[in-house]
């Protein structure tokens, strides 16, 4: 997913917009920003500052400065939660915990190298059983007896989901434990940042509730979620650069702007 927060001065959200990514990071962009800066009602001259983050920072040829996405979920999360001591990120790629003091990030852990913990472990089970992905979490919370799903793997869950179905055994009682499985890997992965409260929770698998539900009994622990948790990242971002920005004007000094792409700012703009 690619999103684009733009705030005030004052830290107030003018705009957010959410797409799907695709393959063309550049082009979707130009496209996100464009629509962005028409929900504010302002072009793109009235931008301050602009931080790129995420995996496609790199992309985003007319940012000021990129800023990694762990910096930028911190402050995002603190953003939303003053009180949040550990921040639980699930996306489509990988899954991350930080620890937060006082706005702070002091540590994180994370787990990018296989689908196990993520949301693509989700929508690959989702598409096995021909279900809608938002179909999942409301279909686990009927189950009575979750099962076991032991494989880590992704690709002998599918297996063993499938396995599991052909047995007898109801699909409300495998999804409770799918979801029972990757919330298990998950508060493990945490585990060594020590859980204590406020716990946020954002990301697209924050959406659903059944893996919630999950996460919270793994954890012991209620979990919190933003108003929309795809935008945590963006909006931390935001935030950053709202204050690089604001402490330069502080100190009579200009905004250090990167050197910002007119070829690519007169793209979205004219809306080519």
């Amino acid at each position: 997913m690619t999103k684009v927060v733009i705030v005030d001065e004052e830290g107030k959200i003018c705009a957010s917009v959410i797409h799907h990514t695709g393959a063309e990071h550049r082009r979707l962009a130009n496209k996100v920003m464009e629509e962005a800066l028409q929900q504010a009602r302002q072009p793109f001259e009235a931008l301050t500052f602009i931080v790129a983050t995420g995996y496609g920072r790199i992309m985003v040829p007319f940012a000021d400065r990129q800023i990694t996405e762990i910096t930028c979920h911190a402050r995002g999360v603190f953003n939303s939660f003053p009180g949040v001591r550990l921040a639980i990120d699930i996306g489509g790629q990988d899954a991350k915990g930080l620890k937060i003091n006082n706005g702070k990030l002091l540590d994180f852990a994370m787990s990018d190298k296989c689908a196990a913990g993520t949301g693509r472990y989700l929508e690959i089970i989702a598409k096995t059983l021909g279900l809608r992905l938002d179909e999942l979490g409301s279909i686990a919370l009927k189950s009575t007896r979750k099962v076991d799903i032991s494989s880590t793997c992704t690709i002998f869950a599918q297996q063993e989901v499938v396995s599991r179905l052909s047995e007898g055994v109801p699909l409300e009682d495998v999804l409770a434990g799918v979801h029972d499985a990757i919330a298990g890997r998950v508060a493990g992965m945490v585990g060594r940042l020590k859980i204590e409260p406020d716990v946020v929770f954002t990301g697209g698998v924050a959406k659903n509730i059944g893996f919630v539900k999950a996460l919270e009994e793994k954890l012991g622990c209620r979990v919190l979620i933003p108003e929309e948790p795809l935008i945590s990242g963006a909006i931390g971002a935001a935030m950053l650069g709202k204050e690089i920005a604001m402490r330069a004007l502080a100190r009579g000094e200009s905004v250090p702007r990167g050197e910002r792409s007119l070829d690519e700012a007169t793209f979205f703009i004219k809306g080519n």
